[in-house]
């Protein structure tokens, strides 16, 4: 059995729609929201969205690709559950990002999470990409109660500059759209679902 669609938005879209301290967040950017308020309520609208653009289906539905391509919805919910746990783990905070990435020989399989996601339930995928982003949550609060969007990254670039949070989160909007769009695609091949935004 495998999660319903409605599971699936209930518990991405309470977890996006709330915070730690139970207030409301936009499931979109605010119309003239402050730049932190804006930055984050678009990331939540892009994890929402994936959330729906991956739900409900079974293992043969996670795996189906289309054209050319070799990504599947599967590769892609472990995938974003990658750059959640590397980006705001390691790149913002230093921290080592947790299993099962670290453990990844990503020197010699930088793919890994894209093939080995074929060998996942939907289940097993939802909750590793739903705990990168729980997890994801509590760091950005951390650093943005340790210097705002200015918080320095512990990365450095060839240049010796730190990417702040702000741009951190702005590299991860960017990495969600863009594979929103693949998602979109994909779904519509499996079953014919389309739309912008998960419904109300």
């Amino acid at each position: 059995m495998y999660p319903s669609l409605d599971s699936i938005l209930v518990g991405a879209l309470a977890s996006a729609t709330m915070t730690s301290a139970n207030e409301p967040v936009l499931r979109e950017p605010p119309v003239a929201g402050d730049e932190t308020a804006t930055l984050l309520g678009s990331l939540e609208r892009q994890r929402a969205t994936l959330a729906w653009k991956c739900g409900g289906l079974d293992a043969a539905g996670m795996r189906v690709t289309i054209g050319a391509s070799s990504i599947t919805l599967g590769g892609l919910l472990k995938h974003l559950a990658a750059v959640e746990a590397i980006t705001f783990s390691w790149k913002l905070l230093g921290a080592d990002p947790g299993s099962p990435w670290n453990a990844v020989d990503w020197e010699n399989d930088p793919d890994w999470p894209w093939h080995s996601a074929a060998e996942d339930s939907p289940e097993e995928l939802f909750a590793l990409w739903q705990d990168a982003v729980t997890r994801a949550r509590a760091m950005v609060r951390q650093a943005l109660a340790d210097g705002g969007l200015d918080h320095p990254g512990t990365i450095t670039t060839s240049d010796g500059e730190s990417p702040s949070l702000r741009r951190l989160l702005i590299d991860m909007i960017e990495e969600y759209a863009r594979h929103v769009g693949h998602a979109d695609l994909i779904r519509e091949s499996v079953d014919g679902l389309t739309g912008e935004d998960p419904p109300a």
